[in-house]
């Protein structure tokens, strides 16, 4: 039989062209947001965490796909009888990207740096609980606590608690030294972020040789990137009414999960008139969840009446405290004093939640009177005016660290929310390891945020997901802030 030459040209051509992609190692992620630094332990913004996180940085615990704790620089633990004294036994032969060792000298000087009073860690109340950290040996380190704390070995698998070598930890905002299977390649600011396999990683080694992160700020932008293969997945996008287009083609696979991102109207308690319950109470009667939600996230949100995740076990329903209802959010303003209403502003992040919603929100409000000046700002500028400076009237945001509602018993955080009761239930929360227990203290915990409409609670955040149908291993839900690579990979 004889075979045309062109034939065997083409079946040559398939096989050349499938060999290749079967050996295809490298991705390119979509981001809508840079991240201001890439130090996961000098910034609040999630941005840092979605690079960095379990990729070239790791805790001595992880946060795994489910939410789970799991083992990382610290292989196991022990706990005293009395819930007080944590000693980790650390893994060896670990080094960092810049080839220097790790050992428990580099967790005690993390541990320490972070709770240290000229920390400038973002989440410094995740270490409140510490008393001393000992160095046993050089694999071990005894952490004694002053309390009990049911969460302390959650607390440690956040982004905010990775560890970082003294070496380097002064310049790991530009150039990021961790332990990871990923270390940091370049960060052409403006435009992306690329990291490379770590061969030296101490632990199962990732399939992808080279990730590059591309900052995307909108949907605009990111669906044609995707579309023509410039872009291989967006692992957190709202794609907003571009999402059926990108779900109906084949070449893509679309997952639609959950986030710890509880997205509020933070409100400032401190500044009149948000120093009136009855003003705060007239704001949450003015919200509708469903409007909000259906131009904010896509229609994907799920509605929230308190700062908890509804795929948390102990999550309490709490949307009907303050149902959708102008006229009752009228006549509590005029109970506060002000039956004309008043002026004051919003400033909002660029992110399409926060842009859209405040548009839906504004308007919410001119309804019942109040006239909210819609004030954009950068994420950077949001970060320094808003959660630092605390100088805002209102804001919209998705807090996506998580479990973080002791975030309302920090006396200096952005809300200026001070409730004894409040502070009550999480100091018994925090000495408190009995999950029963525990699941009651947080319920109660929720209701007391609801009650004093601390922000406007809207709803979680999804994670819509849109990756190339031959990639596998992105997360489908966000327990943690993180885009974890370490079991992505393209297959057949």
């Amino acid at each position: 039989m004889k075979i045309r030459k062109s034939v065997l040209a083409a079946a040559l051509v398939v096989l050349v062209s499938n060999a290749a992609y079967a050996a295809r190692t490298d991705l390119v992620l979509g981001i809508p947001l840079e991240p201001p630094n890439l130090d996961p332990t000098a910034g609040a913004a999630a941005a840092i965490d979605e690079v960095l996180y379990a990729n070239v940085f790791e805790g001595l615990t992880r946060i795994g796909a489910r939410g789970e704790v799991l083992p990382a620089l610290a292989e196991s633990w022990t706990v005293s009888d009395d819930g007080k004294v944590y000693t980790f036994k650390l893994r060896t032969s670990v080094k960092y990207h810049d080839g220097t060792d790790f050992n428990a000298d580099d967790v005690k000087f993390s541990l320490d740096r972070a709770r240290a009073d000229n920390s400038t860690n973002a989440q410094k109340g995740l270490f409140a609980a510490i008393d001393t950290v000992e160095v046993v040996d050089s694999a071990t380190v005894k952490v004694t606590l002053k309390n009990p704390q049911g969460s302390f070995l959650y607390n440690m698998g956040w982004g905010d608690a990775v560890i970082v070598a003294p070496e380097s930890a002064e310049t790991n905002k530009d150039n990021p030294v961790g332990t990871g299977p990923f270390k940091f390649g370049s960060w052409a600011k403006g435009s992306s972020i690329t990291l490379v396999k770590a061969d030296s990683y101490w632990g199962d080694p990732v399939a992808l040789d080279k990730v590059e992160f591309r900052i995307i700020p909108d949907a605009a932008a990111a669906v044609p990137a995707l579309l023509s293969g410039d872009v291989q997945a967006l692992p957190n996008f709202q794609l907003g009414d571009a999402l059926p287009q990108v779900q109906s083609d084949p070449r893509f696979k679309v997952v639609i999960g959950s986030t710890e991102g509880e997205t509020v109207l933070a409100t400032n308690n401190k500044k009149p008139p948000f120093d009136n319950l009855k003003v705060r109470q007239a704001i949450a009667h003015a919200i509708d969840r469903k409007a909000i939600i259906d131009g904010a996230s896509g229609g994907y949100g799920v509605p929230i009446g308190s700062h908890f995740s509804p795929a948390n076990a102990a999550y309490v329903d709490l949307t009907g405290t303050y149902p959708y209802d102008p006229a009752k959010a009228k006549a509590l303003l005029a109970e506060a004093g002000f039956p004309d209403g008043f002026k004051t502003t919003l400033k909002l992040p660029p992110v399409g939640y926060a842009r859209d919603g405040g548009q839906i929100i504004a308007s919410e409000l001119r309804d019942i009177g109040i006239d909210a000046e819609i004030i954009p700002v950068e994420w950077a500028d949001w970060l320094k005016q808003v959660f630092t400076e605390k100088d805002y009237d209102l804001s919209i945001v998705s807090h996506t660290e998580p479990n973080d509602i002791d975030i309302y018993a920090r006396k200096d955080y952005y809300f200026n929310y001070d409730n004894p009761a409040f502070h009550k239930v999480i100091e018994e929360l925090n000495l408190t390891s009995d999950e029963a227990k525990r699941t009651e203290l947080y319920g109660q915990a929720q209701k007391i945020l609801a009650d004093d409409a601390v922000n406007g609670f809207l709803f979680e955040l999804p994670k819509i997901g849109i990756w190339d149908a031959k990639v596998e291993g992105l997360w489908e839900n966000a327990p943690i802030q993180a885009t974890d690579l370490t079991k992505v990979k393209w297959v057949d």
